[in-house]
């Protein structure tokens, strides 16, 4: 009731106001004064005021806000309010007709400044407000930075036929005609020379002189590029135009900073060659100080950010302040008045033109855990501009940054924040390995050393001071509470804050949500290589979605609904119950076409509601932006079209939430899945949003392309306070549409699938138990199984394929499947069908196959191709080592292991020595589902015996080429078929060929591979024989003995001999099986 109070208290009529009639346009000298000194911590000084004359008159724009109750008539607000009635009953309301207006547009210049009217009286590094003034020597409107370019000589030859018209021909003289053009052509030449020159006037530009504020030139490592040192001298000698830009512009040396001139924007010296090279703007010389200049008129200034930003630009722009009638009223020498109104970059830009994925801004920060640092925390924290909404938690990681590649696959930032010396060389590595990922690059923005990172304390009283996240009561309680480490997350998001203060972006801090991010809990765990590998969200080919699990799943209608599809991929459910709530939903979906339809129909009537709702939040208190002569009333038109949209796209949205209510089994199976406000009844939001839909109605009929009139800043503005109350209730009506959305995504993929497809089988752990007595742990059984988005040949479906791992209600069946196979056999196919498999069942999603089962699935941990990164210093054989650690550092028994040709890096001795201990320390000691796919084949001597091991392979045929028996002449067909055994060989020297390589070349290798086998011919002999009795088989006697030496004590606390026992036990079962 109070917020409601003060709602209503800046409705109160102003006595001043009423009793002048007019609002008056000059404000009180000290204000003047104060405001003229600027800059903050810029590195020059100027004087307390900026003098010169005048720049041309502009026409005075109309009042934004007027007085209410003028004429005598009912007031605003009562009109306003007659259309709501609030939920809460009673006539509280009323008591706030009473009160002062709603910030007094009308009357700037006698309104006392007080802190919160304009946004931006700050600082530049610890505020948002800069206010400059400016001289006559500005150009007007017909500035030559603005106008085509027309040489001298060619304004000249048009001009003589006028002269001879006027003055008679014989009287001209005709040597003066040629002293003039040939004049003109060297003046033309000369300034276009002088305009193309890439060397600045000023000296402390050149780039071997230039330092930053601090006096440090770029080879310095404290170096700060975002600044830049002018001297005194060169300042004093400067016009007060060149004063007023320069004093921003020594702050923002990263961002091309638009100058507001008349109805122009400027660029000069270095943005100048920005404007050139990206836009193909002209170069002149003239502007500020007749420095090198391009500039654009006030019509096409949007579009020119808009490109600007698409290339990776940070923009800025400084409006007028007030017009040159307002400047002239408060002095024959007042000059006009400029501020820096906000910076848009890639990272923050809130453009409809942005797409569907969800833009984030994030910033990270370091800190070591543990005593023997062997464990690493980061903190971070991001926001989403667009949608409002702000993220902060902790990993913990080691130096494989699995965790921490984890976090930047799912956020996907555009621009990273961190400390430029506070990173280990390892998080740098993995920060710039995901940067490249797909096919956006991400710009990394570090920190100086002497500026930092702000401590945890002081992120917090930064926050109560400010007022951030207002909307937020306990921050400090509930959303950190479960992070391990506060400390690196509140420093994170200090950085965070920091940027966005620089940037002007106050509004999003103060009006958006804060909510607590977890990289890993409760969903299954999948590293960003393993993102990577399995290609969830880009391809390995150009990094497009193209043959992507996204790509295949996304059927959604809504941007909204896409974001919500990426944050599900990114986490896999393990609670069995929410997965069936999940599947139920699909079932429902399937079965009522009619349902779907309508579904289908209002999700394409829906704007992305989701970021109208954020945009409307920040709105909240109408910025200052608001008060800029002509750029006021544009704002407030587009305020007035996104208000709207967000009240008709809230209706439509209502609605399809109520005809799903009225579906019984439908309601249900839904309100499992997420939790839907209450709608109908006098307290429902259905009432609530009618209300709003009649005030857009009778106030902005034509809310699309509004006129704007004078009271409508003042009546918009109550409308959104009113009904930004109701946040969290709307922002639930959202996110029930986006489920809808994304579950529909998932029926129309099972429906539309072109294979066989099925609801997966998933088994409690209690249920898993009660299988076998010989061996307990996970299943996963899938029967003709397929790659859903990779296609065979012709065109065709993948050959389907069955997988088993552990036991079953059958009996017991090993848990590894070691994977033999041609090359191009189709091995990592089915290793990555499975993986997909597995997060296909546990979003909650129809499995491409006849059949599955399986047991939840905590990691899948995936080592796949044969890559390098070659920036980031590591070698092929190093990644593969890099991943495997990961694995076995990791891995439990409830994961999903995936390792390709491991070992493959290196020579043949060390890279099967390697394959093989890791092979087995997975099958004895972690015993988790395992898919090993290798071409040596002694690993298939070694364990073909082994109980937990079964060996297949992928299927293929020779076939004779004209009758020639010659096994290298011979062409492999690939069957694609999984197979039980191991398979003979690799079939290299057929896969050569087929790839082109020419055939005497394969023939010579084929002689030197038989002399190889003749040379060593005893060895590949003994090694084939070893089936029957391998090298574990002499462990196992081994370990036999020493027992028996030890007469059987500690037996059961030696795992290693009860794991020979059973291995044992299993031989001899299978050797004397029963009849």
């Amino acid at each position: 009731m109070q917020r409601q109070k003060s709602i209503l208290s800046f409705l109160r009529p102003s006595s001043e106001s009423q009793s002048s009639g007019l609002p008056s346009t000059q404000p009180p000298a000290s204000h003047h004064q104060k405001n003229a000194a600027l800059p903050g911590k810029c590195a020059v000084g100027l004087s307390a005021e900026v003098r010169g004359t005048d720049t041309p008159p502009e026409k005075l724009p109309s009042q934004i806000l007027r007085s209410s109750d003028e004429d005598g008539g009912p007031s605003l607000f009562s009109s306003i309010m007659r259309k709501f009635v609030r939920v809460d009953g009673g006539e509280k309301t009323n008591d706030r007709s009473n009160s002062p207006p709603f910030d007094k547009f009308n009357d700037l210049s006698n309104h006392p400044r007080m802190d919160n009217d304009f946004k931006f009286n700050k600082k530049v590094d610890q505020e948002c407000f800069m206010e400059i003034e400016s001289d006559s020597d500005i150009l007007g409107p017909n500035t030559p930075g603005v106008r085509p370019l027309v040489p001298r000589f060619k304004r000249v030859q048009e001009e003589t036929p006028k002269l001879e018209a006027k003055h008679d021909s014989s009287t001209f003289n005709r040597g003066k005609k040629s002293k003039i053009l040939h004049d003109s052509i060297c003046t033309s030449n000369k300034n276009e020379k002088d305009a193309q020159d890439p060397t600045s006037k000023f000296e402390w530009l050149d780039p071997s002189r230039i330092r930053d504020a601090n006096r440090r030139r770029p080879d310095d490592p404290l170096y700060d590029k975002r600044t830049l040192y002018i001297p005194p001298e060169a300042l004093s000698k400067m016009s007060a135009t060149q004063k007023q830009y320069w004093s921003v512009k020594c702050q923002y040396m990263d961002v091309v900073l638009f100058f507001k001139v008349g109805k122009f924007y400027e660029l000069y010296e270095l943005d100048a060659d920005v404007g050139h090279k990206e836009l193909d703007w002209k170069i002149t010389l003239s502007g500020v100080g007749k420095c090198r200049q391009v500039g654009i008129s006030e019509s096409g200034i949007d579009d020119a950010v808009q490109k600007l930003v698409a290339r990776g630009y940070k923009v800025g722009r400084m409006e007028q302040a007030e017009t040159s009638a307002q400047a002239k009223a408060r002095g024959p020498n007042s000059v006009i008045s400029r501020k820096l109104v906000h910076v848009i970059t890639p990272s923050t830009s809130v453009d409809s033109n942005i797409g569907p994925d969800a833009v984030h801004l994030l910033a990270i920060k370091e800190g070591e855990y543990g005593q023997d640092s062997s464990s690493i925390a980061y903190g971070f924290a991001f926001v989403d501009c667009a949608a409002l909404k702000f993220w902060v938690g902790s990993i913990n990681d080691d130096a494989s940054c699995a965790a921490l590649g984890a976090l930047f696959m799912q956020v996907a930032p555009k621009e990273v924040i961190y400390e430029s010396r506070s990173l280990s060389k390892e998080a740098l590595k993995a920060i710039r390995k995901y940067s490249l990922t797909g096919n956006m690059a991400v710009q990394l923005t570090p920190v100086m050393p002497v500026a930092g990172f702000p401590s945890s304390s002081d992120v917090m009283n930064l926050i109560q001071s400010k007022d951030y996240f207002k909307r937020c009561s306990s921050l400090s309680n509930c959303t950190l509470d479960g992070f391990v480490r506060h400390d690196v997350a509140l420093c994170a998001l200090g950085g965070l804050i920091d940027h966005m203060s620089r940037l002007m972006l106050d509004d999003v801090l103060k009006n958006g949500d804060i909510t607590p991010y977890e990289v890993y809990k409760g969903c299954l765990r999948m590293d960003g290589q393993t993102l990577v590998n399995l290609e969830i969200f880009s391809n390995n080919a150009d990094g497009g979605t193209s043959g992507t699990l996204y790509k295949y799943l996304d059927n959604c209608t809504t941007c909204s609904g896409k974001r919500l599809l990426r944050h599900w991929i990114c986490h896999p459910l393990k609670d069995v119950e929410s997965i069936n709530d999940r599947l139920n939903v699909i079932d429902n979906l399937a079965a009522q076409p009619e349902v779907m339809s309508l579904i289908a129909q209002n999700l394409h009537k829906l704007p992305d509601l989701e970021r109208l709702l954020g945009r409307v939040k920040s709105s909240v208190q109408l910025s200052a932006s608001l008060l800029l002569p002509l750029v006021g009333l544009k704002v407030l038109k587009n305020l007035v079209k996104l208000f709207g949209s967000l009240v008709k796209g809230m209706r439509t949205a209502v609605n399809l939430l109520i005809v799903l209510q009225e579906e019984r089994n439908m309601n249900s199976s839904l309100r499992k899945v997420f939790k839907i406000p209450v709608l109908g009844g006098n307290n429902g939001l259905n009432k609530y949003l009618t209300q709003f839909e009649a005030a857009v109605d009778s106030d902005f009929p034509k809310y699309q392309d509004h006129d704007v009139m004078d009271s409508d800043a003042e009546t918009l503005s109550i409308l959104i306070e009113l009904f930004v109350e109701k946040a969290p209730e709307w922002s639930a009506v959202i996110h029930a549409i986006n489920c809808i959305d994304v579950l529909r995504s998932f029926t129309l993929t099972a429906k539309s699938s072109l294979g066989a497809s099925s609801r997966p089988v998933i088994l409690p752990q209690s249920k898993i138990t009660c299988l076998s007595v010989e061996a307990k742990g996970p299943i996963l059984k899938i029967t003709g199984l397929w790659h859903p988005f990779a296609l065979g040949e012709n065109g065709g479906l993948p050959v389907p394929n069955d997988i088993l791992l552990g036991e079953d209600t059958d009996g017991y069946h090993p848990h590894t499947l070691l994977l033999t196979g041609p090359n191009m056999g189709g091995k990592s196919t089915l290793l990555r069908a499975t993986c997909l498999a597995v997060i296909l069942a546990q979003l909650g999603c129809y499995v491409p196959c006849e059949r599955c089962i399986l047991s939840p699935v905590d990691i899948i941990f995936t080592r796949l191709g044969a890559t390098d990164r070659i920036m980031a210093g590591e070698s092929t054989f190093f990644v593969e080592c890099t991943e495997t650690a990961s694995v076995l550092q990791n891995a439990t028994e409830d994961s999903l292991v995936i390792l390709d040709e491991l070992g493959r890096g290196t020579s043949t001795f060390d890279g099967y020595a390697i394959a093989y201990a890791v092979f087995r320390h997975l099958v004895e000691k972690v015993n988790c589902r395992l898919l090993f796919a290798t071409h040596y084949h002694p690993l298939t001597k070694e364990f073909g015996s082994h109980p937990r091991v079964t060996l297949q392979h992928m299927a293929c045929a020779l076939k004779s080429n004209g009758g020639n028996h010659s096994k290298s002449d011979q062409e492999l067909v690939f069957l694609y078929k999984l197979s039980t055994g191991a398979c003979p060989e690799s079939y290299g020297l057929q896969v050569a060929c087929m790839a082109g390589i020419p055939q005497q070349v394969v023939e010579s290798a084929s002689k030197a591979g038989q002399l190889m086998k003749m040379s060593v011919g005893e060895s590949f002999k003994s090694s084939e024989q070893r089936l029957e009795f391998s090298t574990l088989h002499e462990e196992w006697l081994k370990t036999l003995l020493s027992v028996a030496q030890t007469g059987g004590h500690s037996v059961n606390d030696d795992d290693d001999a009860l794991d020979t026992f059973f291995c044992l036990w299993h031989e001899l079962k299978s050797l004397y099986p029963r009849k």
